[in-house]
């Protein structure tokens, strides 16, 4: 508890964790003062992230850079897994398809992107474990074919159309999870030597005991959770204010704040040449939306939800998650990064938020 009191008084980033209890505060007197209560949320996340981002590095520090990148993706996912499970007990299910495809998105080129180009800054160049991009890369690839399926069918003038769609979204889900379990006992278990950080990078300050580490894991996990919750109940009307458009607010907005936590692991680790951590966090808590909360929400949908959810997605979320699959396995075959590739990957996503804020997509 020292090592933690000791680091927020000297972090100034972690002073805003007096905006955690404002923004309860302020939930509870002024439920309708969305505009503020959105600030707030976002004021409050940022140093809840910097708290996870630290826990996650001395966790890392004892059990390596792959299975820190996991733990860190896991927990970071418990937020946006939290916030699709209120959407779908509401029944907005578009607005859980929008954050599960942003946050495959924001991941796969935001993180990672900015990873390589925070890094690339300090380290002339940086290398990396290909063996487990190509293991991220193949898990995405399928993931994205399983969601390109469904949209296909729909295109389709078969008898029974709605029901042969929901029959395969349950189906699919099901193939998805076993393929991210496989994927799991192969990495972590099977060949886990095969995924081994390049290098070891910097160590920094000394890291947290383990236990301590772990609570401040699960504790912040919880506050990001519930901070969220207040965020996606005010960002709808908040981005009427902001001019946003709804495409914009779930696929980008709601990724950005969701995954705030794991960005800032991500960040730190590639700025102490670390780099088999940032993308253990990018590309792993991509994979874990795709393949496992995807398909977690469908099968829960039959018991939370009013009615069930299929794997259905507007042709455009299809697409971009595949060019920002095939620009990750482009940009990291040869195992080494630099800052300009960090950019390139970056331009692909702002292409993205781009076209989102000016023109969203039609939904179905």
């Amino acid at each position: 508890m020292k090592e933690l009191l000791r680091e927020i008084r000297h972090n100034p980033l972690l002073w805003l964790l007096v905006f955690v209890p404002a923004l309860f505060v302020v939930a509870k007197l002024k439920a309708d003062a969305h505009t503020l209560l959105f600030v707030l949320s976002v004021l409050a996340i940022l140093p809840l992230a910097a708290l996870l981002s630290h826990a996650t590095e001395s966790v890392a520090a004892k059990t390596g850079d792959s299975v820190g990148g996991l733990l860190n993706a896991t927990l970071g996912n418990l937020t946006e897994l939290v916030i699709a499970l209120t959407a779908l007990s509401a029944g907005e299910y578009m607005l859980v398809k929008a954050s599960i495809a942003g946050a495959i998105v924001t991941n796969t080129l935001f993180v990672l992107g900015a990873s390589f180009l925070l890094g690339g800054l300090k380290y002339h160049v940086q290398e990396f474990n290909r063996v487990t991009v190509r293991l991220q890369a193949a898990l995405l690839f399928l993931a994205t074919v399983a969601l390109l399926v469904p949209s296909l069918v729909s295109k389709s003038d078969v008898v029974g159309k709605e029901s042969y769609t929901q029959t395969l979204s349950v189906g699919l889900a099901v193939l998805l999870l076993v393929a991210y379990g496989l994927g799991m006992l192969f990495s972590l278990k099977t060949h886990r030597e095969i995924f081994k950080s390049a290098e070891s990078g910097e160590t920094g300050e000394a890291p947290w005991p383990l236990s301590l580490a772990l609570a401040t894991l699960a504790g912040v996990t919880l506050l990001v959770a519930l901070v969220s919750e207040v965020f996606v109940e005010s960002v709808q009307q908040a981005a009427v204010t902001f001019g946003m458009t709804p495409a914009f607010v779930g696929f980008i907005v709601v990724a950005l704040v969701g995954g705030a936590a794991e960005m800032g692991s991500a960040f730190s680790g590639a700025r102490k040449n670390r780099l088999d951590l940032s993308v253990g966090i990018a590309l792993g808590s991509s994979v874990q939306i795709a393949l496992f909360v995807a398909p977690v929400l469908v099968l829960l949908s039959y018991v939370l939800g009013p009615a069930p959810m299929d794997l259905l997605f507007w042709p455009g979320a299809v697409i971009m998650m595949f060019i920002a699959v095939m620009t990750t396995a482009l940009v990291t075959s040869s195992g080494r990064s630099a800052w300009f590739v960090g950019v390139l990957i970056l331009m692909v996503y702002l292409i993205f938020a781009m076209a989102l804020y000016l023109l969203p997509p039609r939904v179905a």
